[in-house]
């Protein structure tokens, strides 16, 4: 990896820059191996009570896919498709 993720050091925690930090992990994961569509939406879950705006989370999923070329909006849409217990790979 060598790409920084889009965090707001600014106005989060340190819990919640860990949590967000976790959920771009995620999105990595979900295209580097597979992961479980139960955990992605999870953090996917606390990625939306750090960033609750629509257009703050677009901001921030379009800079870390510029970045690291992992669509944050596919992996997402694919999980909330999937059943509890599947797990979610994707393609670049």
């Amino acid at each position: 990896m060598s790409y920084s993720y889009p965090i707001d050091e600014q106005y989060w925690s340190k819990e919640e820059i860990i949590d967000v930090v976790n959920f771009y992990s995620m999105i990595e994961e979900a295209y580097e191996k597979g992961v479980s569509r139960d955990d992605l939406m999870l953090a996917y879950t606390r990625f939306k009570q750090i960033v609750p705006s629509k257009s703050e989370e677009k901001k921030l999923t379009s800079q870390f896919e510029k970045e690291s070329g992992y669509s944050s909006y596919r992996t997402i849409k694919e999980a909330k498709k999937a059943h509890p217990g599947e797990r979610i790979k994707m393609n670049l």
